[in-house]
């Protein structure tokens, strides 16, 4: 079975998980950095040859470099509408096997929601009229956001200073988010 090409979104990601700008992947691929930037762009399919290099390269320079957040992020980023039911929020939650979601309102970050806050309100109120509630009724604060390219050092600092998740931002998009599993598994895988 064929897997099939990154996208150019997962090339750029990649390109910078490597610690590379995209002068010089171009430099090591043997190619020129306008090609690098209209692949990364979307605006032209390399050939598989060309393709093949920027991979090669890639590879090379990803096992060498520090760990960044984007070495460790889960993609996509499972998110839920301020506007949407607690119910849905729920679903996501048990779907994805997670148990936070950041909550979004026009493509903005607003807040979260989690598993152990539904479960405490789960005391107070009827499961039924609790489930059909919004997301902003038990919205509480965001995720800390961290750059593509911030160290795992300072995304262990957030995660363990209380933040359940951290997000993963690449040019004003979430990109990814990491949880503390995801820095337990580092050190064990």
């Amino acid at each position: 079975m064929v897997g099939l090409p990154p996208t150019p979104q997962e090339l750029r990601i990649l390109r910078k998980r490597a610690g590379l700008t995209q002068k010089e992947l171009a430099k090591k691929a043997g190619i020129s950095q306008s090609l690098v930037a209209r692949i990364e762009s979307g605006s032209v399919d390399p050939r598989v040859s060309t393709l093949r290099k920027i991979l090669n390269v890639l590879s090379e320079e990803v096992s060498e470099v520090k760990q960044s957040a984007g070495s460790i992020m889960h993609q996509p980023v499972i998110s839920v509408d301020l506007e949407e039911s607690i119910g849905k929020a729920v679903e996501l939650m048990w779907r994805h096997g997670i148990s936070q979601l950041p909550v979004f309102h026009e493509n903005k970050l607003v807040g979260s929601i989690r598993e152990d806050t539904i479960l405490k309100k789960l005391k107070e109120e009827n499961i039924k009229e609790l489930l059909k509630r919004k997301v902003s009724y038990l919205k509480e604060d965001p995720f800390p956001v961290v750059n593509v390219d911030t160290s795992i050092e300072n995304v262990t600092k957030l995660l363990l200073s209380g933040s359940p998740a951290v997000l993963v931002n690449d040019h004003g998009r979430m990109v990814g988010i990491i949880t503390k599993i995801d820095l337990i598994a580092k050190h064990v895988m």
